[in-house]
């Protein structure tokens, strides 16, 4: 069986496990702590990043959330994540690489480093100027995720597709940080509603991560 390695807020192990999910890849969670930086991991993962898909089967080992997405893609028909023709591909890569990249760096990351990492491995006070600067970040996001929606049925274009998943990745964690204001934006609201309706994210909602509880909304999803 394939196992992941990632912890419960790697919101790029996030975005594998719905996309394994979604199209019924049997894979084995695999806990791992990347600052802890275990020499066996990084025998696997020379960044040091989480996450990193293995194939004990075959020897297999793949690192990068977008490479493991595309290998599984490549390699499992059900449900296409990479659909219409070169334009539109492309389309849904840019959107994926902007949840990744640029959501992940204005918010996620800022807001792991503030609420989680601080609280739990350093034990060092959080910066408010940082964790206000990153709330205010998402909702700049999230008002190009409306924009986008009020042109489209799903991020990427007609049909649910990575872009998608790319992004409810990256909004479960902030959201389980308890750092987003959906105030103003009923666009994106609605599409995250559908998004934590699938099953592919019940595993999700349903996970804790040691010493953090959520916010009492993030597990509904009439919220």
């Amino acid at each position: 069986m394939l196992q992941l390695f990632q912890f419960p807020l790697c919101a790029h192990g996030r975005k594998v496990r719905l996309v394994l999910g979604e199209k019924g890849v049997p894979h084995e969670l695999v806990r791992e702590y990347p600052w802890e930086r275990r020499d066996e991991f990084l025998d696997m993962s020379p960044a040091g990043e989480t996450p990193v898909l293995v194939d004990p089967a075959r020897g297999h080992v793949l690192t990068g959330a977008q490479v493991i997405c595309e290998f599984v893609e490549e390699t499992t028909e059900k449900m296409g994540m990479l659909q219409g023709g070169p334009v539109q591909r492309a389309e849904i890569r840019r959107l994926a690489d902007w949840f990744d990249r640029k959501f992940f760096a204005d918010v996620t990351a800022p807001l792991l480093e503030e609420r989680m990492l601080k609280r739990l491995v350093t034990r060092a006070s959080p910066d408010t100027v940082r964790l206000r600067d990153a709330m205010r970040a998402a909702n700049g996001h999230l008002d190009y995720m409306d924009y986008l929606l009020d042109h489209r049925r799903w991020l990427g274009g007609p049909s649910l597709s990575l872009a998608d998943f790319s992004a409810a990745a990256q909004l479960s964690v902030v959201d389980y940080l308890g750092a987003l204001d959906w105030r103003g934006h009923e666009q994106s609201k609605n599409w995250y509603a559908v998004m934590k309706s699938r099953p592919c994210f019940r595993p999700l909602l349903g996970e804790r991560m040691e010493g953090l509880a959520p916010p009492a909304h993030y597990d509904k999803v009439d919220f």
